[in-house]
């Protein structure tokens, strides 16, 4: 080994960033009071996004939707409960079985979402 040449470390002139507590990203959005955020992120994810296309051609189970996705239910259930409070997809009880569809009106309301940042007219 090489004994190194470089004197004593010099202290560093950085500056630490005050603690501003660790951020909730579920309480930044509940904060916001604004619907388009909560629209937008449900958006925000691969697997949300496969989910609206295979519900945009039919209704599907849950069941069905987790063998065609390979998601595990817990996970399933999480991505569906986003797009749910997000007033993207709603789900009714058939018996055991648990039928999502898209919501026509949270797709029309993301749309103006949409159309008032473009346009310039942000709620």
């Amino acid at each position: 080994m090489v004994p190194s040449t470089a004197g004593p470390a010099a202290p560093s002139s950085r500056v630490p960033a005050p603690h501003t507590g660790s951020v909730n990203r579920s309480t930044i959005l509940e904060r916001s009071g604004q619907e388009p955020a909560r629209r937008f992120n449900a958006l925000a994810d691969p697997a949300r996004l496969t989910i609206l296309a295979r519900l945009r051609v039919e209704s599907r189970c849950v069941c069905e939707l987790r063998e065609e996705l390979g998601l595990a239910s817990n996970l399933l259930s999480y991505h569906l409960r986003i797009l749910r409070e997000a007033g993207l997809v709603s789900g009714a009880r058939h018996g055991r079985r648990v039928e999502y569809r898209i919501e026509a009106d949270g797709l029309e309301a993301l749309r103006q979402d949409l159309e008032a940042i473009t346009v310039g007219d942000a709620p």
